[in-house]
This record gives structure tokens, C-alpha cells and sequence, in this order.
């Protein structure tokens, strides 16, 4: 028996059936780990999407994910593939094997998301990107939670000059000392384990850097210049070899304020970013909790002393903005925010919010981060991307 709220359809693409009726956009995922349990927690609020069928490598690890949700297992990539034509497939497979899988996806046509990175080097996703453009495909790259309430509040924050013209960004992207929690017992809503040697081979940079570097690309646009360290700092049980494990970047955009954007799974748990402005500081704390409080201190004069006021100011956009997904493990994230966006605007006939060149930006900045190193300096990056035009309920 499924979930309460998941539908299993195979429909038209149409949004007609010929009896009038609206049908729902049909997505496909390929990959069902640990992650996948929260995208489908996610889709199970958004009623426009069906999912058309599901396909893992591991035949147990299929049954036992889609007898949990109610959702149709297919019994191979290309049953997948065949299962329903130009569907939005959800790549969710292990990084490693990202570019390979959505190389194939696009080239039977499907758009793809794909869950971070889009591929381990960037030469793969330049070849993705200029595959899915010849194609005429989307490619977009999670995460989406640069669509979501606070980041969204915080936009329009900016685009108001509430705390005046942005001079300085401090981002953390800070998770404790993993390697000694007890992430043995983390296991899905499904009964997946997280992949912890997957996990430390990848690398909490590549993992989560873009939960912050969305919100500024979002905002800011393009960056032009990264200064970034990394280094593997703690002890972990396994083969190895593994990532860094903490980095620390110095983001100088075209058109925008220098960021200091820092990723670990060593340093105390931190998930702020906080924005500097002429006129005080904008903050938010939580960076996996779409509707986290958004808060503004402006700066004051108290006798002598400069300070930001003891008492921020809550922001808040009108209601309602998106559907919630009620807090699971770490994260309170509407995973299916991304394809929804994607899904809309090929219904609607408009730019993706979520863009190939974004997807392809993200991984180049994510990567040079990731592999700076302790001498690689300032690398100029050779993409580029628009800034992300703001969710209708936040303009």
C-alpha cells in the first residue's frame, strides 16, 4: 500500500485529457538512496506531479522504496527511459555516477534535475551542458532551496535596500564533527542508511555549498573571482581516500558584494549567513529550513558605541508562497520545489528560474572550491549566469 497523497499515474504529457480534465506533469526518478525518500516526501505536496516510475541498480533497495511510497518500479534504466516519454527525470543516483546517467537521459530526450554536482569535473558538465542545449533540454542542478521562503524573503530584503547597498556576506555551512556522530543510525523515512563512505568521498563541499551559493548566484548573479583552501582535517573509519572536509572560500561577483562562504563537517553545527549592509545587518539562521526566520538589526549609535540593535526585526513575505514540508533528520526543505519550477516553465513556455547556465556555474564554482587546495590562489571562473528571477509571490 502507498503513502496517503502519492499518486501513481501514467498520463500525457498534455494538461487536457480529452474528457477536459487536468492531468499532471509526470517525472521520473532514477535513483532511490537516501536522499530520494526526501523528494518524495516533498512531491507528495505538490498534486500537479506524478510519478511515472522509479529504477535503482539495486533490485531490493527498488521494491522496498516503492512499495513504501505507492510509486511503479521499472526493472531498468531503459524500461525508465521508454516508461513515460520527455518526462523530467530526477537524477538521484550517486555523483560518481551523475554525468554517465544524464548524459543518457538527455540523449533519449528527457530533461533532467539532477541532484549536486552535476558531475565530479568540469569538462562532464561542460559536455552536459552543451548536450542538453544542442537537445534543446533542460538541465537544472540541485538545490533548489534558493526558491524557498527564506531565501526568497531575504531577496526581496535586498531588491528593498533594507539594510542599504550589501558590502560584506559571511555564509556557514558548518555540520559538527560527523566522523564521530553516530550517523550508523541515520536511515531514511524508507529504511535507506546514509551513504556515509559516499558521503566523505565527495565531500561535504560539493555536498552542500550550493545551499548557500544558489541564495547569492540568485541574487548577485555570476561570480567572477574564488579564492578558496581545502583541507581534510579529521580521522574517519574506511577505505578512503576521502574529500576535504572543510573549505573556506573568499567570492568576488561581477556585480555584487565579497563573500566569505565556509564548508565543513568538523566545526561546531552553523547554518547562518548574514549580510552586511549601510544600514545594518540582515541574517538568517537555518539554511535547510525554507520557511527559517529572516531578521534585520539595523546599526545604532548607543553613547559611544557602535552596535546592531539587540532586538532584530522579523521580515516576512505575504502568504502563502510554497508548500512545507514538515522538519525530517536535519532539514525542513520542499525538495520538489526545483522540479515543479522546472516542469512550469516548460508548461508555461517560459526561462527555467533554475538554468543550464546556472547548473553549469554552480559546478564550476562548487569544484574550485572543493580542490582548492592549499596553493591553488585566485581562479578566475570562464562561465557565467543571469541572476534568478525572483517567485511571483515574492516580487
Amino acid at each position: 500500500m502507498g503513502r496517503k497523497g502519492c499518486r501513481v499515474v501514467f498520463q500525457a504529457q498534455d494538461q487536457k485529457g480529452e474528457d477536459g480534465a487536468a492531468r499532471a506533469d509526470r517525472v521520473l526518478l532514477l535513483g532511490c538512496g537516501f536522499v530520494a525518500d526526501l523528494y518524495a516526501r516533498s512531491l507528495a505536496l505538490h498534486p500537479e506531479i506524478a510519478v511515472a516510475g522509479v529504477y535503482d541498480t539495486d533490485p531490493a533497495r527498488l521494491r522496498q522504496f516503492c512499495g513504501y511510497w505507492g510509486y511503479p518500479a521499472c526493472d531498468s534504466f531503459e524500461a525508465l527511459l521508454a516508461a513515460a516519454p520527455g518526462a523530467l527525470i530526477l537524477n538521484l543516483t550517486n555523483p560518481q555516477a551523475h554525468f554517465e546517467t544524464s548524459r543518457t537521459c538527455l540523449e533519449a530526450g528527457h530533461p533532467v534535475y539532477s541532484e549536486k554536482p552535476l558531475a565530479m569535473t568540469l569538462p562532464e558538465a561542460q559536455a552536459l551542458h552543451a548536450l542538453a542545449e544542442a537537445r534543446g533540454l533542460v538541465l537544472a542542478s540541485a538545490p533548489c532551496s534558493a526558491l524557498g521562503e527564506a531565501a526568497q524573503t531575504l531577496g526581496r530584503a535586498l531588491r528593498d535596500g533594507v539594510a542599504g547597498k550589501p558590502r560584506l556576506i559571511y555564509a556557514e555551512l558548518d555540520d559538527g564533527y560527523v566522523s564521530q556522530a553516530a550517523f550508523g543510525r541515520w536511515i531514511s523515512e524508507s529504511g535507506a542508511p546514509w551513504p556515509a563512505e559516499d558521503e566523505f568521498r565527495v565531500g561535504c563541499t560539493l555536498e552542500h555549498a550550493g545551499y548557500y551559493l544558489t541564495w547569492l548566484i540568485a541574487w548577485f548573479g555570476p561570480v567572477r573571482t574564488v579564492v578558496a583552501a581545502s583541507a581534510e582535517v579529521t580521522e574517519k573509519a574506511g577505505q578512503g581516500p576521502y574529500a576535504p572536509d572543510v573549505s573556506v572560500a573568499v567570492l568576488y561577483f561581477v556585480a555584487g558584494p565579497v563573500v566569505r562562504l565556509t564548508c565543513s563537517i568538523a566545526a561546531p553545527h552553523d547554518h547562518s549567513i548574514r549580510i552586511v549592509g549601510d544600514r545594518g545587518v540582515l541574517s538568517c539562521d537555518a539554511a535547510w529550513d525554507n520557511a527559517a526566520k529572516v531578521r534585520f538589526a539595523r546599526r545604532l549609535t548607543l553613547r559611544r558605541r557602535l552596535m546592531e540593535h539587540p532586538f532584530p526585526r522579523c521580515l516576512r513575505l505575504p502568504q502563502p508562497t510554497h508548500p512545507k514540508v514538515k522538519r525530517w533528520g536535519a532539514a525542513a526543505m520542499n525538495f520538489a520545489l526545483g522540479p515543479a519550477e522546472v516542469l512550469a516553465a516548460l508548461r508555461e513556455g517560459r526561462p527555467c528560474r533554475m538554468s543550464n547556465d546556472m547548473a553549469l556555474h554552480l559546478t564550476e564554482i562548487t569544484l574550485a572550491i572543493q580542490n582548492a587546495g592549499e596553493t591553488s590562489g585566485a581562479q578566475r571562473m570562464t562561465t557565467t549566469c543571469a541572476p534568478m528571477e525572483p517567485m511571483p509571490w515574492a516580487k
